[in-house]
C-alpha cells in the first residue's frame, strides 16, 4: 500500500503546482495523501516561492473543506448509521456543535486527518462561515509555517521539518487551543 501511495505522490509531483492544488483540495474531503508531501519538495526546489505555494495550498485546502462539508451534509448520517447507533451519532454531533470550531482549527493545523472533521462539520450542520474561517486559520498556520521554514532555511528545511514539525504542531495546537478559549471567553 505504501508503495502505491509513494507512486501517486511522485506522479502528482510531476504536475507541480497543479498537482499541489489538486491534492490540497481533495485531501480536505476524501483523498488520503496530505498536501505537505508535495508542498515541501516543491518549496525546497524553489524556496523563493515557498510562501506562494503555502498560500495556494491553504486556499485549495479550505475550498476542499467545502466539499467535505457537503459530503457530510448529504451522505454522512446515512453512511454512519451502518457503523454507529443514532444515540452515539447524536452524542458526537452534540460535541461537534459545542467544540466544532476548535476541532476544525486543531485538525487543520495538526497531522490529524482533516477530512474527518470537514465531513463531521457537514453532518453536524456547522455554519459554513465557521468552517471556512477556522479552516483558514488552522490550515494557513500549518502551511505557512512550513513555507516560512523553507523560505528561511532553503534545502536544510527538509531535515528541520522532519525532526521538529511534530513538536511544532503540538506546541502550535496548544497555542491555538488557548487562543481559541480566550476568543470564546471574550466573545
Amino acid at each position: 500500500m505504501s508503495q502505491w501511495i509513494h507512486y501517486i505522490e511522485q506522479w502528482l509531483l510531476e504536475f507541480g503546482v497543479i498537482g499541489l492544488v489538486i491534492v490540497s483540495f481533495t485531501e480536505s474531503s476524501f483523498f488520503p495523501i496530505p498536501p505537505d508531501v508535495l508542498l515541501i519538495p516543491l518549496s525546497i526546489a524553489q524556496p523563493e516561492k515557498a510562501l506562494w505555494f503555502s498560500f495556494l495550498t491553504t486556499v485549495a485546502s479550505v475550498l476542499g473543506a467545502l466539499l467535505g462539508w457537503y459530503i457530510g451534509k448529504r451522505f454522512g448520517r446515512p453512511i454512519l448509521r451502518y457503523f454507529i447507533s443514532d444515540e452515539k451519532m447524536d452524542k458526537v454531533e452534540q460535541y461537534f456543535q459545542q467544540y466544532g470550531a476548535m476541532a476544525i482549527v486543531i485538525a487543520g493545523f495538526t497531522p490529524i486527518p482533516y477530512k474527518v472533521f470537514t465531513i463531521f462539520s457537514g453532518i453536524s450542520n456547522i455554519n459554513i462561515r465557521t468552517l471556512l474561517f477556522w479552516s483558514f486559520i488552522g490550515r494557513g498556520a500549518r502551511f505557512f509555517i512550513e513555507g516560512l521554514i523553507i523560505f528561511i532555511l532553503g534545502a536544510q528545511a527538509k531535515t528541520f521539518i522532519e525532526q521538529h514539525f511534530t513538536t511544532i504542531t503540538i506546541v502550535g495546537g496548544i497555542v491555538i487551543v488557548i487562543a481559541f478559549l480566550i476568543y470564546k471567553r471574550l466573545k
